[in-house]
Parts: structure tokens; C-alpha cells; sequence
């Protein structure tokens, strides 16, 4: 049976290359978003607003996809989540584990706002908007933080010997949280398509490439040291 340092170390060279192509795909879009590509605002747009259309008329569902990303799939809920992980390993005494995954979540989060400064891209404007949002609307950083979280998480679990049924459930719930803050946020009419696309990308570039550079660093081993237990005896 391999252990679970042995099995992320294995997969350090399938991060690096993921982590990478993420960034190359992202930063392509990131350019094609920049020059306002024609075929990529045309297919922004119409999607956009075949969804928007649809959300007008359906305030039940509006308010389910509110609720959803303003509670759910918020980035201050995966902000929490991570936390939580981070005092648990702190506590275990995975020090050094524990700081990784706090920076890596305020290198997300300075990643996604510097580039919202940079690229300056507008939001979607309607007529009769069904939400609103703050900041520039490339990448989303609902769909930017929950990658993030989701991945880190996920790789915790692996790394620290999760079984089957947690390890595959955790993972269908990872998938569906990525995809469906995405599509709150189209549904919305808050973003664009690429918008979503490019958070997706960079989130996964941001975590496979911290898990690859931890495992390189650290043989993927979590370096979890045992709390003292105070031997326990008995009077005579």
C-alpha cells in the first residue's frame, strides 16, 4: 500500500505541467480578453445575455443562485474553510504545511485583485439587472477562490490518507462547487463568460503550482508532529 507522501510526490510532475499549461491558457486569455478579440466578446455577449434574459423571469431561481453565492460558494465562506484547515494543522503541529496554505490563499487573493486592476474590465450592464457586484469583472474571484480552496483542500485530504468514500465524495463536491459559483455568476448577469473561464484557470494554476513547490520542497510529506500525551498512572 503507498503511502500518501509517496503518491503526491509521484504526481509532483503532472501538477507542475498542470499548474503551467493553466497559467499559459490564462494568460492567453487573459490577452485575448485585454484587446477585446472580437469572437470572444461576441460569445461573451451573447451568452450573457441569453442568460439574463432567462433570469428576469424567474425570480425563484434568481434568488436560489443569490443565496448560493452570496452564502455558499462566497469567497469569505472558502476564506473560512481554509482557515479552519489552517488552525487544524497549526494544531497538529504541521507548521510548516499550515503556513503554505494561508499564503497560498492571500497570493489568490492579491493574484485576482491585481489583476482586476489591470485588465479594468467592465461588468456586464443591463437595464433590469437581477444582482450587482463590486471591482472589474476579469478573472471572477467567486470562481478564482473556491478553485483555490477546493484544491487545497482535496490535496489535504490526499495527503493526509483520506479513504475512498470521503476522497470521491469530497471530490464530486469540489467539482460541483467550482462549476456552480461559475454558472451563479453568469446566471446572475454579473459576469461574462470568459470571466469565469479565466478564474478556473488561475485557480488551478495558483494551487497545482503551490502543491508542486511544496512537494519539491518537502517530498510531499506532511510533516505532522505528534502532540505530547501525558502518561497516565496509577496511585498504589
Amino acid at each position: 500500500m503507498h503511502s500518501p507522501s509517496r503518491d503526491t510526490h509521484s504526481g509532483r510532475p503532472l501538477l507542475l505541467v498542470a499548474g503551467l499549461a493553466c497559467a499559459v491558457l490564462s494568460a492567453v486569455l487573459l490577452s485575448l480578453v485585454a484587446v477585446r478579440w472580437p469572437p470572444l466578446i461576441s460569445a461573451d455577449g451573447s451568452v450573457a445575455e441569453a442568460l439574463h434574459r432567462s433570469a428576469v423571469g424567474e425570480p425563484v431561481l434568481v434568488h436560489v443562485n443569490r443565496v448560493l453565492t452570496d452564502w455558499v460558494w462566497d469567497p469569505w465562506t472558502m476564506r473560512a474553510l481554509t482557515a479552519v484547515a489552517v488552525v487544524v494543522l497549526w494544531w497538529r503541529g504541521a507548521r510548516l504545511l499550515a503556513v503554505w496554505v494561508a499564503v497560498t490563499s492571500v497570493v489568490t487573493t492579491l493574484v485576482q485583485q491585481g489583476l482586476k486592476a489591470l485588465v479594468g474590465r467592465e461588468r456586464p450592464r443591463w437595464p433590469d439587472p437581477v444582482d450587482s457586484a463590486n471591482y472589474a469583472a476579469f478573472p471572477s474571484g467567486h470562481v478564482m477562490t473556491a478553485a483555490v480552496t477546493c484544491g487545497l483542500l482535496l490535496w489535504l485530504l490526499r495527503l493526509h490518507g483520506a479513504q475512498a468514500p470521503l476522497w470521491w465524495g469530497s471530490l464530486a463536491l469540489a467539482v460541483v462547487s467550482v462549476a456552480g459559483v461559475a454558472l451563479t455568476r453568469l446566471y446572475l448577469g454579473v459576469h461574462w463568460p470568459s470571466d469565469v473561464l479565466g478564474g478556473a484557470l488561475l485557480g488551478g494554476a495558483v494551487c497545482a503550482l503551490s502543491v508542486a513547490a511544496y512537494t519539491r520542497r518537502t517530498g510531499g510529506a506532511p510533516s505532522t508532529r505528534s502532540r505530547p500525551c501525558r502518561q497516565v498512572t496509577g496511585r498504589r
